[in-house]
Protein backbone atom coordinates (compact mmCIF):
# COMPACT_ATOMS: atom_id res chain seq x y z
CA UNK A 1 0.00 0.00 0.00
CA UNK A 2 3.36 2.73 1.07
CA UNK A 3 4.55 1.71 -2.29
CA UNK A 4 1.19 2.49 -4.66
CA UNK A 5 0.96 5.91 -2.49
CA UNK A 6 4.43 6.40 -3.06
CA UNK A 7 4.27 5.85 -7.01
CA UNK A 8 0.93 7.67 -6.95
CA UNK A 9 2.70 10.81 -5.23
CA UNK A 10 5.78 10.32 -7.48
CA UNK A 11 3.47 10.46 -10.90
CA UNK A 12 1.65 13.30 -9.48
CA UNK A 13 4.77 15.29 -9.44
CA UNK A 14 6.33 14.64 -12.95
CA UNK A 15 2.80 15.62 -13.81
CA UNK A 16 2.92 19.03 -12.02
CA UNK A 17 6.41 19.68 -12.92
CA UNK A 18 5.53 18.93 -16.33
CA UNK A 19 2.43 21.42 -16.82
CA UNK A 20 3.40 24.26 -14.07
CA UNK A 21 3.29 27.60 -14.00
CA UNK A 22 -0.21 27.58 -15.90
CA UNK A 23 -2.08 28.58 -13.50
CA UNK A 24 0.24 31.69 -13.07
CA UNK A 25 -1.36 33.31 -15.80
CA UNK A 26 -5.09 33.25 -14.37
CA UNK A 27 -5.98 36.66 -15.42
CA UNK A 28 -3.93 37.02 -18.84
CA UNK A 29 -6.39 37.74 -21.86
CA UNK A 30 -4.79 38.76 -24.47
CA UNK A 31 -1.10 39.06 -25.66
CA UNK A 32 0.16 41.20 -29.42
CA UNK A 33 4.03 41.42 -30.55
CA UNK A 34 5.14 43.40 -32.98
CA UNK A 35 7.74 41.22 -35.45
CA UNK A 36 10.68 42.93 -37.00
CA UNK A 37 13.13 41.83 -39.02
CA UNK A 38 16.34 44.44 -39.52
CA UNK A 39 14.77 46.49 -37.46
CA UNK A 40 11.83 46.87 -40.04
CA UNK A 41 7.86 46.02 -38.73
CA UNK A 42 6.83 42.88 -40.92
CA UNK A 43 4.00 41.53 -38.93
CA UNK A 44 2.38 40.64 -35.75
CA UNK A 45 1.82 37.39 -33.73
CA UNK A 46 -1.25 37.64 -31.63
CA UNK A 47 -2.47 35.07 -28.62
CA UNK A 48 -6.35 34.92 -26.82
CA UNK A 49 -7.04 33.17 -23.85
CA UNK A 50 -10.39 32.10 -23.07
CA UNK A 51 -11.61 30.08 -19.95
CA UNK A 52 -14.40 27.90 -19.03
CA UNK A 53 -14.62 25.37 -16.07
CA UNK A 54 -11.37 24.75 -15.81
CA UNK A 55 -10.78 24.89 -18.98
CA UNK A 56 -8.33 26.64 -20.89
CA UNK A 57 -7.59 27.59 -24.72
CA UNK A 58 -4.90 29.90 -26.31
CA UNK A 59 -5.55 30.79 -30.41
CA UNK A 60 -2.41 32.09 -31.51
CA UNK A 61 -1.82 34.03 -35.30
CA UNK A 62 1.26 35.39 -36.49
CA UNK A 63 1.22 36.62 -39.75
CA UNK A 64 4.35 38.64 -41.90
CA UNK A 65 5.19 39.69 -44.99
CA UNK A 66 8.67 40.46 -46.76
CA UNK A 67 9.41 42.58 -49.27
CA UNK A 68 12.03 43.57 -51.70
CA UNK A 69 11.78 46.82 -54.01
CA UNK A 70 8.14 46.74 -53.28
CA UNK A 71 7.37 43.38 -54.28
CA UNK A 72 6.20 40.58 -51.74
CA UNK A 73 8.75 38.00 -51.78
CA UNK A 74 7.85 36.06 -48.37
CA UNK A 75 4.48 35.91 -47.20
CA UNK A 76 4.28 33.55 -43.30
CA UNK A 77 0.91 32.94 -41.74
CA UNK A 78 0.60 30.27 -38.83
CA UNK A 79 -2.82 29.54 -36.95
CA UNK A 80 -2.68 27.55 -33.78
CA UNK A 81 -4.99 26.30 -30.78
CA UNK A 82 -3.40 25.19 -27.44
CA UNK A 83 -5.35 23.46 -24.66
CA UNK A 84 -5.23 22.95 -20.86
CA UNK A 85 -7.86 20.84 -18.29
CA UNK A 86 -7.45 21.60 -14.85
CA UNK A 87 -3.54 23.61 -15.83
CA UNK A 88 -2.32 20.59 -17.20
CA UNK A 89 -1.60 20.32 -21.28
CA UNK A 90 -3.76 18.21 -23.23
CA UNK A 91 -4.07 19.08 -26.88
CA UNK A 92 -2.11 21.65 -29.77
CA UNK A 93 -2.31 22.05 -33.08
CA UNK A 94 -1.07 24.09 -35.80
CA UNK A 95 -1.19 25.64 -39.27
CA UNK A 96 1.92 27.33 -40.88
CA UNK A 97 2.24 28.76 -44.48
CA UNK A 98 5.25 29.68 -46.02
CA UNK A 99 4.27 30.81 -49.34
CA UNK A 100 2.86 27.87 -51.28
CA UNK A 101 4.32 25.68 -48.34
CA UNK A 102 2.22 24.00 -45.64
CA UNK A 103 3.81 22.92 -42.23
CA UNK A 104 1.54 21.64 -39.48
CA UNK A 105 1.81 20.21 -36.50
CA UNK A 106 -0.47 18.44 -33.47
CA UNK A 107 0.32 17.49 -30.48
CA UNK A 108 -1.54 15.33 -27.90
CA UNK A 109 -1.32 14.52 -24.21
CA UNK A 110 -1.71 10.86 -23.99
CA UNK A 111 -2.66 10.39 -19.94
CA UNK A 112 -2.52 6.60 -19.79
CA UNK A 113 0.66 6.20 -21.23
CA UNK A 114 2.22 9.63 -19.70
CA UNK A 115 3.89 10.63 -22.77
CA UNK A 116 3.04 13.40 -25.79
CA UNK A 117 2.27 12.08 -29.45
CA UNK A 118 3.51 13.93 -32.24
CA UNK A 119 1.91 14.25 -35.62
CA UNK A 120 3.88 17.01 -37.29
CA UNK A 121 5.08 17.51 -41.38
CA UNK A 122 8.74 17.02 -40.01
CA UNK A 123 8.08 14.31 -37.32
CA UNK A 124 5.89 11.86 -36.13
CA UNK A 125 6.37 9.76 -33.06
CA UNK A 126 6.23 10.72 -29.23
CA UNK A 127 7.83 12.30 -26.68
CA UNK A 128 8.89 12.86 -23.06
CA UNK A 129 5.75 14.73 -21.00
CA UNK A 130 8.44 16.84 -19.72
CA UNK A 131 8.82 18.40 -23.21
CA UNK A 132 6.70 22.09 -24.23
CA UNK A 133 5.38 23.28 -27.00
CA UNK A 134 7.50 26.00 -28.10
CA UNK A 135 4.57 28.48 -27.87
CA UNK A 136 7.27 30.81 -25.87
CA UNK A 137 4.28 32.20 -24.20
CA UNK A 138 4.87 29.93 -21.17
CA UNK A 139 8.06 30.81 -19.14
CA UNK A 140 7.79 26.82 -18.38
CA UNK A 141 9.56 26.87 -21.40
CA UNK A 142 12.97 27.56 -19.60
CA UNK A 143 13.00 24.56 -17.29
CA UNK A 144 11.90 22.14 -20.44
CA UNK A 145 14.82 20.15 -21.51
CA UNK A 146 13.40 20.36 -25.27
CA UNK A 147 10.76 22.38 -27.29
CA UNK A 148 8.60 20.47 -29.65
CA UNK A 149 8.38 22.98 -32.82
CA UNK A 150 4.85 24.38 -32.86
CA UNK A 151 5.46 24.66 -36.84
CA UNK A 152 6.40 21.14 -37.56
CA UNK A 153 6.72 19.33 -34.41
CA UNK A 154 10.39 18.94 -34.48
CA UNK A 155 11.48 17.81 -31.12
CA UNK A 156 14.60 20.28 -30.56
CA UNK A 157 16.37 19.81 -27.02
CA UNK A 158 17.70 22.51 -25.72
CA UNK A 159 19.99 24.27 -23.08
CA UNK A 160 18.72 27.03 -21.13
CA UNK A 161 21.35 29.68 -19.63
CA UNK A 162 19.84 32.19 -17.75
CA UNK A 163 21.80 35.46 -18.92
CA UNK A 164 20.87 38.09 -15.97
CA UNK A 165 17.94 40.52 -14.81
CA UNK A 166 17.70 44.00 -17.27
CA UNK A 167 15.68 46.76 -17.62
CA UNK A 168 13.82 46.69 -20.74
CA UNK A 169 12.61 49.43 -22.63
CA UNK A 170 9.78 48.56 -25.32
CA UNK A 171 7.87 51.22 -26.65
CA UNK A 172 8.38 53.38 -23.73
CA UNK A 173 7.62 51.22 -21.46
CA UNK A 174 10.12 49.69 -18.91
CA UNK A 175 9.83 46.53 -17.56
CA UNK A 176 12.20 44.29 -15.35
CA UNK A 177 13.07 41.59 -17.42
CA UNK A 178 14.53 37.96 -16.82
CA UNK A 179 16.98 37.39 -19.67
CA UNK A 180 17.57 33.74 -21.09
CA UNK A 181 19.26 32.13 -24.19
CA UNK A 182 17.95 29.12 -25.71
CA UNK A 183 20.80 26.49 -27.63
CA UNK A 184 20.44 23.35 -28.98
CA UNK A 185 22.07 20.56 -27.07
CA UNK A 186 23.28 18.45 -29.83
CA UNK A 187 25.98 20.36 -31.76
CA UNK A 188 26.26 18.17 -34.53
CA UNK A 189 22.69 19.73 -36.03
CA UNK A 190 23.14 21.25 -39.55
CA UNK A 191 23.66 25.63 -38.30
CA UNK A 192 20.40 26.00 -40.55
CA UNK A 193 18.66 23.50 -37.27
CA UNK A 194 20.60 24.89 -34.27
CA UNK A 195 18.28 26.60 -31.89
CA UNK A 196 20.02 30.17 -30.93
CA UNK A 197 17.15 32.53 -29.45
CA UNK A 198 17.20 34.87 -26.74
CA UNK A 199 14.13 36.12 -24.82
CA UNK A 200 12.89 38.22 -21.79
CA UNK A 201 10.55 37.56 -19.40
CA UNK A 202 8.86 40.20 -17.11
CA UNK A 203 9.73 39.25 -13.62
CA UNK A 204 7.15 39.50 -11.51
CA UNK A 205 4.76 38.34 -14.01
CA UNK A 206 6.51 36.24 -15.95
CA UNK A 207 4.80 37.37 -19.41
CA UNK A 208 7.01 36.72 -22.56
CA UNK A 209 8.18 40.34 -23.31
CA UNK A 210 10.81 39.88 -26.28
CA UNK A 211 12.56 37.19 -28.31
CA UNK A 212 15.53 37.88 -31.00
CA UNK A 213 17.72 35.65 -32.77
CA UNK A 214 19.58 35.44 -36.58
CA UNK A 215 18.76 33.76 -39.25
CA UNK A 216 19.09 35.63 -43.00
CA UNK A 217 18.60 38.59 -41.16
CA UNK A 218 17.97 40.09 -37.48
CA UNK A 219 14.79 39.30 -35.77
CA UNK A 220 12.63 40.31 -33.03
CA UNK A 221 9.08 40.04 -30.90
CA UNK A 222 8.30 43.26 -29.26
CA UNK A 223 5.05 42.96 -26.86
CA UNK A 224 3.19 45.66 -27.96
CA UNK A 225 -0.03 45.11 -25.82
CA UNK A 226 -1.22 42.41 -22.73
CA UNK A 227 -4.11 42.26 -20.72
Amino acid sequence: MKRLVFLLIFYLLIITKSFAHVGHYSNLNFLEYELFRNDKLIGYHKYEFERSNGNLSISSEIKFNITKLGVNIYKYKAISNEYYQNEIFTKFSANTFQNNKEKYANIEYKKDENKLIIDGSSYKGDAEVNSIVGTWWNHEIVDAPAQISAVSGRIIHQKVTFLGKEKLNINGKTYNALHYNFSSSDKNLPEKKKLNTDIWYDEKTKIWLKASFDKMGHWEYRIKNYN
